[in-house]
């Protein structure tokens, strides 16, 4: 995949392109939650913090988190737009984080694993981080388990090229558990709709998925003319929900 520089691209839109309702943060706060111990608080670490669309409330449902982020511009906004007294964001990377050994009890990587370079250091520091029984809180589409958004039917080639940035489930499985990690569960989650086509369509034109930075200028132009067609034709229409991957592995 193009690799992408958010502290020259996305980074004045992320917040805005990529933001969550209050229901959507409560269904993924919920799935967290069926996830974890029951114990509170637990310490955690939020990896690919990005603005800190999930940090502040992962720190009022279980408890001090630290956000781990690679582009100064990303954690700038964080730190102005998402602050909770038990949150803290540090530069770092999934491969080296800031942090000591054995210090959380979880670590949420939320749509932020396929842009780590160097996936197997990654799992090595991750289980560096996690205590004993710590867990992983994998939220990651997977190019055999993609969720297929409705919008990408309208991109040439959209779904070859989305899923194209994205590993099979096996070989992140596999990955893992070769490292000494046990899968504890794989389960879909139905985030509620982001309201209508015409405001999804508006969150689109913001360009703050990965997916756009893979596409040439032309197929972005013919996709979006595409997508503005479709819309135009009932722009408060509901945009559909889709069921996506989160994947819980615990540290050995």
């Amino acid at each position: 995949m193009r690799r992408i520089d958010y502290d020259t691209e996305q980074h004045q839109d992320y917040a805005r392109g990529r933001a969550l309702n209050e229901q959507q943060l409560r269904t993924w706060i919920s799935a967290f939650e069926a996830a974890l111990p029951e114990r509170r608080p637990l310490a955690g670490l939020d990896v690919g913090s990005g603005t800190g669309r999930f940090t502040p409330a992962l720190a009022r449902a279980f408890g001090p988190v630290t956000g781990v982020e690679p582009s100064v511009r990303m954690r700038e906004t964080a730190q102005a737009q998402s602050r909770h007294p038990e949150v803290r964001y540090l530069a770092g990377s999934a491969e080296d984080m800031p942090v000591p050994s054995a210090c959380a009890d979880y670590a949420l990587m939320f749509l932020s694993w396929h842009h780590v370079q160097d996936k197997p250091r990654a799992a090595r520091e991750l289980a560096r981080v996690l205590r004993p029984g710590g867990r992983l809180l994998l939220r990651a589409n997977f190019s055999d388990h993609h969720p297929r958004p409705w919008w990408l039917e309208h991109f040439p080639r959209g779904y070859e090229v989305d899923a194209a940035l994205f590993q099979p489930l096996h070989e992140v499985i596999a990955m893992f558990t070769s490292d000494g990690w046990r899968v504890t569960d794989f389960r879909t989650v139905t985030e509620p709709s982001y309201g209508t086509l015409g405001d999804m369509l508006e969150r689109l034109r913001l360009r703050t998925l990965s997916f756009f930075a893979q596409l040439s200028p032309d197929d972005l132009e013919t996709g979006f003319r595409r997508l503005e067609q479709a819309v135009a034709a009932d722009p408060d229409a509901p945009a559909p929900v889709f069921s996506e991957p989160l994947l819980t592995l615990e540290r050995n």
